[in-house]
């Protein structure tokens, strides 16, 4: 019995046709003799690929391949020729050969089929006669007997219709085999047709989507859901990555945008992307990303609280560091998920991240070994808005950021409020939140224009024990603003751009136990400097996305983003065989930092953010960036200078009463007035030719901020 494969084995190489029709070689992996078909794989852009492809469609493009037709056994089919017979066979294929007009055409009595005729159209063969008993098979035809045979072929009188299909031969079992294959092909051709014609009458014509509404509704039907519980255990790690799908909004709801992000596990996330081939024909991109934990668009605020925030409370009682923070595009649950429940316009902040975890403050205060530390409570409340702090809890008095003699990071000005509970903080949240900046942008109509940072302080007889920030950002598609037209919005989208990717880096150097963290790249890093060193410092992000179909490319953004800070963070067992100590890191980073204060640290730091970050930052991009920072700096020299020439012109005009004074008396001094008024005038030349230069030197720096933007790519840069 011939095998069904054919000349087909593991190793061969075999032609097959992609479903956009392009036709090329794949190589055989296995032989699957349960559906007769057989597994191929080839190299596309540098990927492995492959795919099951049924026997049919192979030995359609490779009819080399395919397994020949073998005489099936039969006791009708006479015996392999003799040599005396070589000659009959000769003579009866001449037979065959010779020409239409020289057989007769067959008697209408005489039911016959010449072979001619045979050639031309292939009668139907009537069942095979069961076979004798043994006793009765005939003897093989002696030579006189064949001869007899070919006489009575050679007569004019063709072979009846019984005779042929008993010389006819039959069909081999590949060949039956394959015709099973293409009926049930053809079996499923019509169950699917039936099931498109049943879905066309069940579909909502207003849906704009419903074929991608379908493809993502069986693929969601094939997934085992083990959702993320209250039983599960938390784990404890220094960097944490999360994400939370919000549920669709009204306006998605109204619009009958689609759901594309499903959960299926406490720790994946998938996205069903859009896809459209050459031919037009629509299909679904399944991505799947891995986190620590996952949260579906049923999960409360206190669900996300109790696996993200929460196990960081405890760090600040050990005298360390926490951060925990929001990241996402505008819209998508940040502002939720960090201040609380949004009811219409009004929040109940009661039920966000910054409330809960003053809660469990306070709760943990009054256990006894926190208890007898005699430890104060404080919080802050301040935004950072296009490279500028601002104390929202002190009618946004803007605030300047210096570092001290031991590198250390001051926030000068900013305002620590005593809280004694839940109920203070609170009202502290209102008061910020009621005017932290915001406004339209290209991507968003209410984008978070800035970043905002509440801060819990634990202070034991006045010095630093514990501090936990907690940190709403700015919404991420606002980076992508930094070629607008506009020069206050380029400067905001220029900081939330740099921000972002700097406080990428700079957690990516806590995981990894970096020697030097590029916290002075941006002002938001600056000032959370501290959360990013040391041997006891946490952090957790809360990745924020967005179901509906309009916002896919936003969602794909802010996940790619949260996997690369996740990625490449360190499992502890490695961090204990293969790295120092964190002790002597931290002061291998205050030696480094010296170094680099001595060039320019700002842009060191920038230059470093933009060989880490090649993709997201381009030379052009880093031009500009590079253009920012420096009207930021000199920005901040001319306000200095200004102020120092404000009181020096007051001391001056006080002077210059008393002179004026001493004019009005009868004999005053002409020399003495003469030589004090000349010297305030110089003082007054120098100084202000001074400012005057620096302020010329500024407005240079803002045409170089100017011209450096129009550089940049016309296609915005992706929103890191």
């Amino acid at each position: 019995m011939a095998s069904c494969f054919g000349k087909i084995v593991v190793g061969t190489y075999v032609e097959i046709k992609r479903s956009d029709g392009r036709i090329h070689q794949a190589m055989v992996t296995s032989l699957n003799e349960d559906n007769e078909s057989v597994t191929v794989e080839w190299i596309e852009n540098g990927d492995t690929k492959g795919k099951e492809i049924d026997l049919e469609s192979i030995f359609a493009l490779n009819a080399d391949l395919a397994p020949e037709e073998e005489m099936a056994p039969s006791p009708d089919t006479p015996p392999p020729p003799t040599p005396s017979s070589v000659k009959i066979n000769k003579i009866a294929k001449n037979r065959r050969t010779i020409a239409p007009s020289k057989i007769e055409a067959p008697s209408r009595d005489n039911r016959v089929v010449t072979t001619r005729a045979r050639a031309a159209q292939p009668p139907q063969p009537e069942p095979a006669p069961a076979p004798p008993p043994p006793a009765q098979q005939p003897a093989q035809p002696t030579p006189a007997q064949t001869a007899q045979q070919l006489q009575n072929e050679s007569s004019p009188h063709p072979l009846t219709r019984k005779e042929f299909g008993q010389l006819s031969r039959r069909k081999s079992n590949c060949v039956k085999e394959v015709e099973k294959l293409q009926e049930k092909r053809e079996r499923r051709r019509i169950q699917q047709q039936e099931l498109r014609e049943k879905r066309a009458q069940e579909v909502d014509t207003t849906i704009p989507n419903y074929e991608i509404m379908y493809m993502i509704r069986d693929f969601r039907a094939s997934l085992d859901y083990r959702p993320l519980t209250t039983a599960d255990l938390i784990e404890e790690h220094r960097i944490c990555v999360c994400v939370r799908k919000r549920p669709l909004n009204k306006k998605e709801l109204t619009m009958k945008d689609l759901d594309v992000i499903t959960i299926p596990s406490k720790d994946v996330v998938m996205v069903h992307e859009p896809k459209q081939k050459v031919d037009l024909t629509r299909f679904l991109e399944n991505q799947t990303f891995r986190f620590d934990y996952t949260f579906d668009d049923s999960t409360t605020n206190e669900m996300v609280y109790r696996f993200t925030a929460r196990p960081l409370v405890e760090t600040i009682f050990e005298r360390g560091m926490a951060t925990c923070f929001a990241y996402g595009q505008t819209g998508s649950g940040k502002t939720h998920t960090m201040g609380g429940d949004f009811s219409g316009k009004n929040q109940d902040c009661a039920k966000g991240v910054y409330a809960l975890a003053a809660r469990d403050v306070f709760v943990m205060l009054k256990k006894p070994n926190h208890k007898k530390l005699d430890l104060q409570v404080y919080a802050t409340f301040f935004e950072i808005y296009s490279g500028k702090v601002f104390d929202l809890l002190n009618h946004k008095t803007k605030l300047r950021v210096l570092e001290d003699g031991k590198q250390q990071v001051q926030v000068v000005g900013l305002q620590e409020k005593d809280v004694k509970c839940t109920e203070d903080v609170l009202k502290l949240i209102e008061i910020g939140n009621s005017c932290r900046t915001s406004g339209q942008t290209s991507a968003n109509a209410h984008s978070s224009r800035s970043h905002a940072v509440f801060q819990i302080i634990l202070r034991r007889k006045g010095k630093m024990h514990g501090k936990f920030s907690l940190i709403d950002l700015a919404g991420n598609e606002r980076g992508a603003d930094t070629s607008s037209a506009d020069r206050q919005t380029r400067l905001e989208g220029a900081e939330i751009n740099k921000s972002l990717l700097a406080l990428k880096e700079c957690i990516r150097a806590l995981g990894l136990n970096k020697p030097h963290t590029p916290f002075r790249a941006s002002k938001l890093t600056q000032v959370l400097r501290d959360s990013f060193i040391g041997e006891n410092s946490r952090t957790c992000m809360i990745a924020t996305i967005s179901p509906g179909m309009t916002s896919c490319e936003n969602t794909l953004n802010t996940l790619r983003y949260a996997n690369r800070v996740k990625e490449l963070s360190v499992d502890a067992n490695q961090v204990m065989e293969g790295v120092r100590p964190n002790i002597h890191v931290v002061n291998q980073m205050e030696l480094l930092d010296e170094d680099w204060l001595s060039s320019s640290p700002q842009r060191d730091d920038l230059k470093l953010l933009c060989e880490q970050n090649g993709e997201e930052m381009s030379p052009q991009l880093y031009t500009f960036h590079e253009a920012v920072s420096q009207m930021g700096e000199m920005e901040e020299q001319v306000l200095e200078d200004h102020r120092a020439v404000f009181q020096e012109s007051i001391r001056w005009l006080e002077d210059e009463k008393v002179l004026l004074e001493m004019t009005e008396e009868v004999d005053y001094d002409v020399d003495t007035y003469a030589t004090q008024l000349e010297q305030i005038l110089d003082q007054k030349i120098d100084i202000l030719t001074e400012l005057r230069d620096k302020v010329k030197s500024f407005r240079s720096s803002l045409q170089d901020e100017e011209q450096a933007s129009k550089q940049i790519n016309p296609k915005r840069p992706r929103a890191v």
